[in-house]
């Protein structure tokens, strides 16, 4: 056991990740196979951690074992020296199963000797946007970024098109900064001049509802407004539809021990990308509204997707919510909760109230989905499978831990965790389950006693 988590260890895994993979027979028996492969391929060579990690995504993935050669193969030679092509492979066995494979179309297929660094999408970015520079600064926000798109993904084919968007999007932003009250004015059109009208309809709709008209009040005026509308802290028992257990007073007064009654909010951004003008929205209500009432406000990073997380989003979004006046009271994130996240999920299979599901994405989709066929497994079994995703024993989307709950727009027994075999910004490749936002944004909130958690209309349903 020891020399074989080793040989694992030397191609780049953590002790930790390498004793999981050896409790999965499979999985650690095709590691091997391929390892020796690529040994045997170079000779005294060591393989590197780029490599190592090529390799052992392949295994995981890899459903064909009678292609492991062939894939391994390419990895070693470093013709496929990517995810993505190495995905463009899987996907190209998985659509030619009993064919001798034509290596010409394959390699066409995968992007063979094409390989596209980040450095290399920001150069191919910034020419562009030095193109267009002129015609940028005239129209601003009105200018087509389709454009932009369309020449950066020209430009750039084998580069993976949400890193380019969101090149572009930061790129144009640090030209042009955030967009101002004139850029969101949509164009007035000759033939139909409705401005003034539309002013009209929003004054007489305001009227009718029995609404304070807000012209001339400051955004503090307005916030401190908001405040009759929100229970107070401490009184959440009070609003529409909540549910009163038996211990339920207990813990408010507990809630009210640590905040000593005073607001507290949070803005939970996802950092897989730059903030738009609904972020701007959600910034200012949460901040403002605790500050507007002397409360304090987090900064809580929702950073439970690894595979589309990067640091300048996390940098970004602090330097947009300074740039906006704010101070978070303090800057923290989903996964500074990752191990109690996981034990209460254990606490709630142990409870009868979540287990292991084997459906696959596809059959989850939509709201009038089939009871689960999973649902009512035993607790041991669950508890037991639970254990296998968090030691990595599955692969992705072999199995979920789902929540036996209807959310409000019908939605049945939401995916709680589910496989991600990608490292972490922060914890590395500690985990290789994560939790996902139905099941983690309420703990965080109520972790960090947070009195009002604050939502646009979109998130309703998981509340």
């Amino acid at each position: 056991m020891a020399d074989a988590a080793s040989i694992f260890m030397s191609i780049g895994l953590s002790e930790q990740k390498a004793k999981e993979t050896l409790k999965n027979e499979t999985l650690s028996s095709a590691l091997k196979k391929a390892i020796e492969q690529a040994q045997g391929m170079l000779g005294s060579a060591s393989i590197d951690k780029t490599v190592g990690t090529l390799l052992y995504s392949m295994v995981t993935r890899l459903k064909d074992s009678n292609r492991l050669s062939f894939l391994t193969e390419y990895i070693i030679t470093r013709k496929i020296t990517t995810d993505l092509q190495l995905s463009a492979a899987l996907d190209f066995i998985k659509s030619h199963p009993k064919e001798n494979l034509d290596r010409l179309k394959f390699e066409a297929a995968c992007g063979m000797g094409v390989v596209v660094t980040p450095e290399q999408i920001e150069d191919v970015v910034e020419l562009i946007i030095r193109k267009h520079k002129d015609q940028l600064l005239a129209e601003r926000y009105r200018f087509n970024m389709g454009v932009l798109m369309g020449e950066a993904r020209t430009a750039l084919k084998w580069a993976d098109g949400k890193i380019v968007k969101n090149e572009v999007d930061m790129q144009v932003l640090q030209l042009l900064g955030p967009k101002t009250e004139a850029d969101l004015e949509k164009k007035s059109k000759a033939a139909k001049p409705k401005a003034a009208e539309k002013d009209v309809m929003i004054e007489q709709v305001s009227v009718l509802n029995g609404k304070a008209n807000t012209e001339g009040k400051s955004l503090m005026e307005q916030l401190r407004g908001e405040a009759v509308k929100f229970h107070k802290p401490g009184e959440n028992y009070k609003t529409e539809g909540y549910v009163v257990t038996p211990n339920t007073m207990n813990l408010l007064k507990k809630h009210m021990e640590i905040t000593g009654g005073q607001v507290r909010t949070r803005f939970p951004p996802e950092p897989n990308g730059i903030l738009h003008i609904g972020h701007a929205k959600a910034i200012n209500f949460n901040f403002g509204y605790a500050k507007a009432n002397n409360g304090i406000c987090f900064l809580r990073y929702d950073d439970t997707n690894p595979e589309k997380e990067e640091e300048k989003y996390f940098t970004a979004i602090k330097e947009m919510v300074e740039w906006l006046g704010y101070k978070p009271y303090a800057v923290t994130h989903a996964s500074d909760h990752f191990q109690l996240l996981y034990d209460l999920a254990v606490d709630l299979i142990h409870r009868g109230h979540a287990y292991v599901c084997h459906q696959r994405g596809e059959e989850l989709k939509g709201h009038n989905v089939p009871p689960s066929p999973w649902r009512e497994r035993p607790v041991e079994e669950s508890l037991l499978l639970f254990d296998r995703m968090r030691k990595g024993m599955f692969a992705e989307g072999e199995a979920t831990l789902r929540m036996k709950m209807v959310m409000e727009d019908g939605k049945m027994d939401p995916v709680a965790y589910r496989i991600k075999y990608t490292a972490h910004h922060r914890t590395g490749d500690t985990w290789c389950i994560y939790p996902t936002y139905d099941y983690t944004h309420c703990l965080c909130d109520s972790i960090e006693n947070i009195t009002h958690s604050l939502c646009t209309k979109e998130f309703q349903s998981r509340y």
